[in-house]
């Protein structure tokens, strides 16, 4: 079976994208979906977060949450607001985020590659986050949610879908972030049969993001796959809504780090202790770490430079070498008692999106008492990690600009 095909996507009609595409279901939360939907009538919000539709309050797991959205669908595609292509088609998708471009392929990719671990992960999966996106992909009997994905070098699929985006787009849209989706339908047979063996010759695809969606997808299949007698292993639920970009062409923003007091130690003990594992400089300005094993320390309207000592960098571990497993194992567990920061309330994360304005906002403020910032985690730390069937440590990256929902869905 190939590693990814083609689909007939169901997506906005001529024209109509604009008032379709909307953020990814889990950037928002419920009020600010709402917000966002208001006098839109045919966002994908209505789709992707049906809750909005429904009385303030209501459980937005709850299963008329799950029928509001197949009734939302089914009142798009009424209206003629979306339509499925007639034929399978894999598709160029295009994002501009101020200078940054970067141009990827629409595909459904297999569940098999994905349970054989083909497609990689990276990070560990939360059961009641799968058990939502498997109702939702069951109501709708349709995979709205993207996943991002990324391809090992590869030129010429990179020279198909740049020549992909010379012509007229089939759908356009700038979404609130200002971020513009374009995407055109690649229909010629010779073109999809040579991505189909380029795709076939790689040895894997790697999930930067949707590990949640990849998973429900894989459980949704294998349901499908026992209770279907006939199966074939060509049904549409043997894959998976993809969007797959050249690995370098994908932007990981730094994932800073914000915490709630200097546990317990005096601000001089804190720096003493800081001062065993690290090298510190005071700046005068922000402190934007431009290379690996250095940080940021915001503390008491000052920053500092860190610079972990070069011995303590385990360099042949894909996953302790990380820069937020370094600052997490010398400084974060063993000075600020911040051993599980997956649940511990006292630290927080903050997006490089939103700027190191942001960290000095949130300790100045009192909310924090420090913050850190971060250099980006690589592409390539990110494939290595996965290459060695490892799991990276939490909120290590901040993929930007992001997908838009309802550019293109899979019915099952």
């Amino acid at each position: 079976m190939s590693l990814v095909r083609p689909f007939p996507a169901l997506r906005p009609a001529p024209g109509r994208a604009q008032e379709v595409i909307a953020p990814p279901y889990d950037v928002l939360n419920t009020e600010e979906a709402r917000a966002l939907a208001q006098g839109r009538p045919w966002s994908f919000l209505h789709i992707s977060k049906p809750e909005i539709d429904l009385p303030p309050g209501t459980d937005p797991y709850a299963p008329e949450v799950y029928a509001k959205a197949a009734a939302n669908l089914k009142n798009m595609l009424d209206a003629g607001v979306l339509k499925q292509d007639e034929q399978a088609c894999y598709y160029a998708y295009r994002l501009i985020m101020g200078e940054h471009v970067q141009v990827g392929l629409v595909a459904a990719a297999s569940v098999a590659d994905y349970d054989s671990n083909r497609i990689r992960k990276h990070e560990f999966t939360r059961p009641d986050k799968e058990d939502d996106r498997v109702r939702q992909i069951e109501a709708l009997a349709a995979q709205t949610g993207p996943v991002l994905l990324a391809y090992p070098p590869q030129p010429e699929v990179d020279a198909i879908l740049a020549d992909a985006t010379q012509r007229e787009a089939d759908a356009d849209g700038i979404a609130e972030s200002g971020v513009r989706h374009t995407l055109w339908a690649i229909r010629d047979a010779e073109r999809i049969a040579r991505l189909d063996e380029l795709f076939d010759t790689m040895p894997a695809l790697y999930i930067a993001d949707g590990h949640h969606r990849s998973a429900a997808a894989s459980r949704v299949c294998a349901t499908r796959r026992a209770a279907n007698p006939a199966h074939t292993g060509m049904e549409a639920y043997n894959h998976f809504l993809s969007v797959i970009f050249p690995h370098h062409q994908m932007r990981i923003m730094d994932y800073n780090r914000v915490i709630k007091d200097l546990n317990g130690l005096s601000e001089p003990e804190f720096m003493a202790r800081v001062a065993e594992n690290f090298m510190i400089e005071m700046e005068e300005a922000a402190v934007k770490p431009a290379r690996a094993g250095e940080f940021g320390l915001y503390l008491n309207g000052r920053w500092m430079r860190l610079t972990i000592r070069a011995d303590l960098i385990p360099h042949q571990d894909p996953v302790a070498r990380l820069d937020v497993s370094l600052l997490q194992n010398h400084l974060i567990a063993p000075i600020l008692g911040i051993a599980d920061p997956r649940r511990d309330k006292r630290i927080d994360f903050v997006g490089g999106i939103r700027g190191l304005a942001e960290l000095e906002r949130r300790v100045n403020s009192g909310e924090m008492a420090l913050a850190f910032s971060l250099c980006p985690t690589s592409m390539e730390d990110l494939m290595a990690v996965a290459d060695a069937n490892e799991v990276m440590p939490p909120k290590s990256t901040w993929f930007e600009p992001k997908l838009a929902d309802g550019l293109a869905s899979q019915r099952l």
